[in-house]
């Protein structure tokens, strides 16, 4: 059994498959509507699931004629998709933020669930016994000493 955000997560992934475009733009109302649900659930989903780590940018407009617009970050090009990770690492990274990459490193099969889960193992803050921000910078220079890596295999 799916929870609601799997649910939605994979209603918007089955839009881009339908449009077969890199944008899905989405109303915020119809979609809690459609799944009977709050919309704060679909910006949850937004916000873990569709972030600049897994290859999406996000546009939001409030209000009456309020929208998401989703645009899927075209990832064909591996050496440019893993530039851009290492872009968005910068000096420190937290845990989260490194799962997110881990994810959209996995769901664009540039590494094997195997592989998702050594690096989550390594980058986690049981393994990383230190101080938060200590913590964070090393975990960010593991990320951005694996990345390049993986775009080489």
């Amino acid at each position: 059994m799916h929870n609601m955000s799997d649910i939605i997560e994979q209603y918007i992934k089955q839009l881009f498959e339908e449009t077969k475009d890199d944008v899905v733009e989405i109303q915020r109302a119809n979609i809690a509507q459609r799944f009977d649900c709050v919309p704060s659930q679909l910006n949850y989903v937004i916000k873990t699931r569709f972030t600049n780590e897994h290859g999406y940018e996000i546009e939001s407009k409030r209000g009456g004629g309020g929208y998401i617009r989703i645009t899927k970050i075209e990832t064909k090009d591996h050496a440019s998709y893993i530039k851009r990770l290492m872009d968005l690492i910068g000096p420190s990274i937290s845990q989260q933020q490194a799962y997110y990459i881990i994810d959209g490193l996995l769901d664009n099969q540039l590494i094997t669930e195997r592989e998702a889960k050594l690096i989550a193992a390594v980058v986690d803050r049981e393994t990383l016994t230190m101080d938060v921000a200590s913590r964070d910078i090393i975990r960010a220079s593991i990320l951005k000493r694996l990345l390049p890596v993986i775009n080489y295999y």
